[in-house]
């Protein structure tokens, strides 16, 4: 397999100050090789990636990482807006864009999420002050989901300081929360208390920093109870940890960055309560049946999937999935995504999606295959999550989830099996109603703002928006 390096050895090149030159006679290659290289004319060999490890110190697993497939599908998504249908590339086009101009990739998605944040916020602030108008930015859960998809939604870092937490002790999984508030205490020197819903009503942990006291709500069932604990003990033993990957966002507002760290800290506590290898190797076993997988690491089901996402180590790869929570108004809250499938980010999820009927029947899986604008296919499973319950008033209080992955891997799927042997029917469905090209689905909730032909006043059709 050739491998092309050109974009990241100029980077690189060009951090350290050097020309061609310089930089040919370090890596011991004439000068038009390096020149070659950096237009990605030639592929990299073996033996210039090794020096490239000895003069730089540079991993060349790094610069030789393929990073792709998720730029790809953003470029897809972005341009299939209608803004550029006059001049829509094809996709060996836009391979060869990806491919040579990396740095003009980033930024052309870039500018389209901030064109979306505007769009999106100078709507809710249409009657705001102009003031308020000129600080657009976007959305701290708009910040987490790209740190995470630029990272591939897998942080080594975090990983290797998870597989050492115990020290090499084995914990079963029965005794981790008494292990977690001895630990807590002997280490850390704070202790655990469990606290009755009355004491704490609007919250499920409070951390008193000045006594060292951590308190928890009677409202969090066990394994969330344990899951808080390794939460809080990321936030104080890992800060340095998270603090160095959080150097690499490009982000100062405290709201990104504090959501950014709250999420880097429940990656680690997922790491640590379910482990890579022994996770990775019973979701393949169990065909990633994620009740089993609940049961056997003593997680909530809705942990279990966010986990799943995690699994992008290089050389042990599970199968990449996108993750979606939603609320019974179908406002989007949670979203992770190691795919080419394109979430929502502001209001609601495509309503054609059955992560919305799945409140019908709560606790069932609800599986779909499904098909977006751009012709990408995926398999979509949903299901009904329970929050913390306080009283007897908030006995009904659901989110649902979905996960979901290229129909490539339906092999390695449970809940796909039943479909294998049929042909099973292709919902097609978009990011949402607002960016939504399916001008006469049955579906739309309003019309889209990249749809501009007029309706035709002599003709009823499906809604009131079809063409």
């Amino acid at each position: 397999m050739k491998t092309f390096i050109g974009p990241r050895l100029r980077r690189l090149r060009k951090e350290t100050g050097q020309t061609q030159a310089e930089m040919a006679k370090a890596l011991g290659i004439s000068n038009s090789y390096v020149n070659m290289l950096e237009k990605n004319e030639r592929s990299v060999s073996v033996p210039v990636l090794l020096r490239l490890l000895e003069a730089y110190g540079v991993d060349w697993r790094e610069i030789a990482e393929d990073d792709s497939t998720a730029a790809l599908g953003d470029l897809r998504t972005v341009f299939q807006d209608p803004l550029f249908e006059a001049h829509r590339p094809d996709l060996p086009q836009l391979r060869a864009l990806l491919a040579h101009c990396p740095d003009v990739v980033q930024c052309l998605l870039q500018l389209h999420r901030s064109y979306l944040a505007a769009t999106d916020q100078i709507l809710g602030l249409s009657n705001a002050r102009e003031s308020k108008l000129r600080n657009l930015q976007a959305s701290p859960e708009a910040v987490v989901h790209d740190f995470f998809r630029n990272n591939r939604n897998h942080f080594p870092e975090l990983e290797d300081a998870a597989a050492a937490f115990w020290g090499g002790r084995e914990v079963r999984s029965d005794d981790v929360y008494t292990a977690l508030k001895e630990r807590l205490y002997e280490r850390l020197g704070v202790t655990t208390e469990l606290v009755p819903v009355a004491r704490m009503p609007e919250s499920l942990r409070e951390y008193d920093e000045s006594r060292k006291i951590l308190r928890l709500s009677e409202g969090l069932d066990h394994p969330n109870r344990t899951f808080q604990l390794v939460h809080v003990t990321a936030l104080i033993e890992q800060s340095e940890l998270i603090d160095t990957i959080l150097a690499r966002l490009n982000v100062v507002e405290p709201a990104g960055l504090n959501r950014c760290r709250v999420e880097l800290a429940n990656y680690f506590a997922a790491a640590v309560l379910m482990p890579y290898e022994s996770f990775l190797n019973e979701a393949l076993a169990s065909k990633y049946d994620f009740t089993h997988l609940s049961l056997r690491f003593g997680v909530s089901f809705e942990q279990a999937c966010h986990r799943a996402t995690t699994l992008q180590r290089e050389t042990a790869k599970g199968v990449p999935f996108f993750f979606l929570r939603i609320d019974k108004a179908g406002n989007v809250t949670k979203r992770f995504n190691s795919t080419a499938f394109q979430l929502a980010e502001y209001g609601g999820a495509c309503p054609r999606l059955d992560v919305h009927s799945s409140f019908r029947t709560p606790g069932a899986i609800v599986p779909q295959f499904v098909e977006m604008p751009d012709g990408g296919r995926f398999f979509v499973f949903a299901r009904t999550v329970n929050r913390p319950r306080f009283t007897r008033h908030t006995q009904d209080k659901r989110l649902a989830i979905a996960m979901g992955c290229g129909i490539e891997h339906l092999e390695a799927i449970g809940y796909a099996e039943e479909f294998r042997q049929s042909n099973p029917n292709i919902t097609e469905i978009g990011i949402n109603c607002r960016i939504c090209p399916r001008a006469n689905c049955d579906q739309r909730a309003h019309n889209a703002m990249i749809l501009n032909a007029p309706v035709d006043v002599r003709r009823r059709g499906p809604t009131r928006y079809a063409t």
